[in-house]
């Protein structure tokens, strides 16, 4: 129910019913008041946890701007580099939003807390003011009315009308008071509608203002999301596969680590113990020796906590013989002796293995020469001569088509033969080639050209050294190449896009000589190469490349901006052998896991045809 009208007639009665419809208007706007007040408070607290969270928002997208991603090996892939900059790009999206929050805290003390203060203080103090005078003027009037009504009726008449003439006077004050009084409580009442409620929309307009400025931020944004999620599934598939060789490569080596030697540009490294002779006796101390064995230079080192301390000894090698057990009561010891230095070194290795490496190595001698007795030589002649009609020799078979035992015109019923077993088998075959498709001896002049940055440079560099390539080998790869491109054609049906079909067979056809953890960190270059030959299999085997061969373009070196339009407007350049997003990673970003495609199962590859064939069926799955 609303507030009673007070009629300005109301005021000469100043009637019972006039003074509590006056009163209800008294207890709404103290009400109004309070609620302004509170209003006012909450305002300022609501501004103060806007300023301390744009504070931490800015110190939060500051320590993005600052770090800097590490990838492992001396250049970064696309995906990376892009994967390193998004942390600069969120801090620049963040930074954006905080600028208009800052324009928003600056004016939400003129446009909120100091209308509202106005209003509170010019309005309704204007009433508190005038019901004070209203109060006072009531209680005057009404002690002088008793006083003019006690008059005696005897007094002169002059007396009389003098009385009257200044009760009239008093009265018209009254009416004054009271009237004015009337007119500022329906004034504020009617005020407040529009005065009260414009700070409250202005400050929600700015509001509104800001996440209007978020909303365009996030659709400017969307398509350097979208590449992004490209590059965080890339790499994430990158690293499956790429764990799964290092954790390979891991477990080898460990169940070899007796005969395990580190590839390394010394012949041989490691820590040996070294008898140093003292006045008292002797004691064993460990450095770290490393073999060089066509120079002969043996160098120690000493080391603290593991760490190389102080200037390294480097000596010329003489000559290494192994000590015998009962000469000292040290296990795995050897002696060496050393040009700039007279008598013997007594070195004692790690282990039984280890000791033999070091003698390898050094062409170590042992320190009674056996000799077999006669008698000994001719049994161990005749054995071998009994043996020698059944010694075989077998080799894994090249890439000379002839070499296969399976017929030239064989077709494989895909009713007959399962998919995954058919895909499985075709990659089987080319990962124990003896010598990979892409071979040993271009290995690094490949990874060399991936890691470039101007993708044209990258083809042309590529395109130069598959011509390179013994014929065989090109003949296969183009074979095969040309085959994955009609898979990628039906990648919305297999989701074989060209870069997953790089990555299945990037360590396949182009696997590194040295099975080192560095090698592995690589795989991602390879599949570049492969992915690169794959997408631009046309231009590779249409014709021959230029005889002049590309100039070298400096490596990256720091990452790549994204564009900007304007102030914050972005284009995201597309990227090239990328086919757009499936539906599903539009609708949401999961930092768990990315909804791109699954990750290929390790031993599964695509169904294999002849190549007389003109088109294929759609594909599985890899």
């Amino acid at each position: 129910m609303g507030l009673p009208t007070l009629e300005f007639s109301d005021s000469f009665l100043d009637s019972p019913e006039f003074r509590e419809r006056l009163q209800c208007h008294e207890v709404e706007l103290e009400r109004t008041n309070r609620f302004i007040k509170d209003l006012i408070k909450d305002g300022n607290m609501l501004i103060s946890a806007l300023r301390s969270l744009s504070l931490a928002v800015q110190r939060f997208s500051q320590s993005l701007q600052e770090f800097q991603f590490e990838c492992i090996g001396d250049a970064e892939t696309d995906d990376e580099i892009n994967i390193a900059q998004s942390l600069k790009e969120f801090s620049q999206l963040l930074s954006t939003m905080e600028e208009e929050r800052k324009r928003l805290i600056q004016n939400a003390d003129d446009v909120l807390i100091s209308p509202l203060e106005r209003f509170r203080k010019e309005q309704i103090g204007a009433v508190k003011e005038g019901k004070k005078q209203f109060d006072k003027e009531t209680e005057r009037y009404y002690s002088v009315l008793e006083k003019h009504l006690s008059l005696s009726s005897k007094k002169k008449e002059s007396q009389l009308h003098e009385a009257d003439s200044q009760m009239s006077k008093d009265r018209q004050v009254f009416y004054d008071a009271s009237l004015q009084y009337v007119f500022k409580i329906q004034e504020v009442q009617e005020r407040k509608k529009f005065e009260f409620v414009e700070p409250l929309l202005a400050f929600l307009q700015g509001l509104f203002t800001f996440y209007h400025e978020g909303y365009e931020l996030a659709s400017e944004f969307e398509p350097y999301k979208q590449q992004l999620q490209f590059n965080l599934q890339n790499a994430r598939n990158n690293f499956e596969s790429t764990r799964a060789e290092v954790e390979r490569l891991m477990k080898r080596i460990r169940s070899a680590e007796e005969d395990f030697k580190a590839p390394s540009c010394f012949t041989m490294e490691g820590f040996l113990y070294i008898q140093e002779k003292r006045p008292l006796g002797s004691v064993w101390t460990r450095y770290y020796c490393t073999y060089e064995k066509s120079s002969k230079m043996f160098t120690m080192s000493g080391t603290e906590n593991g760490v190389a301390n102080g200037t390294p000894e480097i000596f010329r090698l003489r000559s290494c013989v192994r000590r015998k057990t009962d000469s000292i009561d040290k296990r795995f010891c050897f002696d060496i002796e050393v040009v700039e230095r007279h008598g013997v070194l007594t070195l004692q290795a790690l282990s039984e293995a280890n000791r033999r490496l070091w003698m390898e190595a050094m062409d170590g001698k042992e320190p009674v020469s056996v000799h077999p007795s006669p008698s000994s030589v001719t049994v161990l002649q005749t054995h071998l001569t009994s043996l020698h009609p059944s010694i075989q020799i077998y080799t894994l078979p090249s890439l000379n088509a002839s070499t296969s035992t399976a017929p030239t015109d064989m077709q494989l019923d895909p009713n007959a033969w399962d998919n995954k077993t058919i895909t499985s088998g075709l990659k089987d075959y080319f990962r124990c080639l003896a010598e990979p498709v892409l071979t040993y001896r271009l290995h690094k002049e490949f990874i060399k050209a991936a890691k470039y940055d101007d993708q044209k440079y990258r083809v042309r560099a590529i395109h130069a050294l598959v011509y390179k390539l013994p014929e065989k080998n090109r003949t296969m790869l183009d074979l095969l190449t040309n085959h994955l491109l009609k898979v990628s054609s039906h990648s919305e049906q297999n989701l074989m896009t060209v870069s997953n079909l790089g990555m299945i067979f990037g360590p396949t056809l182009m696997r590194s000589q040295e099975e080192t953890v560095a090698a592995m960190m690589n795989i991602k270059f390879q599949n570049i190469v492969v992915e690169i030959i794959i997408e631009n299999h046309h231009k590779v085997f249409s014709a021959h490349p230029p005889r002049r061969s590309p100039p070298l373009l400096p490596r990256r070196t720091a990452p790549r901006a994204r564009k900007t339009r304007n102030r914050r407007k972005t284009a995201i350049p597309p990227r090239s052998s990328r086919l757009p997003l499936p539906g599903p990673l539009l609708s949401s970003l999961q930092p768990s896991r990315l909804p791109l495609c699954p990750p290929p199962p390790p031993r599964c590859c695509l169904p294999w045809r002849s190549r007389s064939e003109e088109t294929l069926p759609p594909l599985c799955h890899l």
